[in-house]
């Protein structure tokens, strides 16, 4: 699955059982639509937990309000609070592009991850 959408906050570096490290991270994806009949817009919000595995380096880059590009895995997590059940959607991601800031409009995006080389299409 392929989302865009910009951090919701500081990418954070966490330590899990057998020393492995993961960066978790939670973007939000901004939708727009607007009801028969009806001139005015309304804006839908849906905020998307994000676990990368590969590298921590690229934790420096995830910073909030950035937008990104990510591609991975998708799931979600169901869980209670005080016996109202929850869910959490949580992406597995395998890349990251990271895209410029507007004001450097010559900057290329940053991309983390592993890529597959234009030779190796099937077609």
């Amino acid at each position: 699955m392929e989302i865009i959408g910009r951090l919701t906050a500081d990418a954070i570096i966490a330590t899990v059982a057998g020393n492995k490290q993961v960066v978790n991270f939670s973007i939000a994806v901004n939708d727009y639509y607007r009801t028969k009949g009806s001139a005015e817009t309304k804006k839908l919000t849906t905020y998307i937990s994000c676990a990368y595995w590969i590298s921590t380096k690229v934790a420096d880059l995830l910073k909030k309000g950035t937008l990104v590009q990510v591609d991975g895995r998708i799931g979600i997590n169901a869980y209670s609070v005080a016996g109202e059940p929850r869910a959490k959607i949580t992406l597995h991601v395998n890349k990251i592009k990271i895209y410029p800031v507007k004001s450097s409009p010559a900057a290329a995006p940053v991309v983390a991850g592993a890529t597959a080389p234009a030779d190796d299409l099937p077609f």
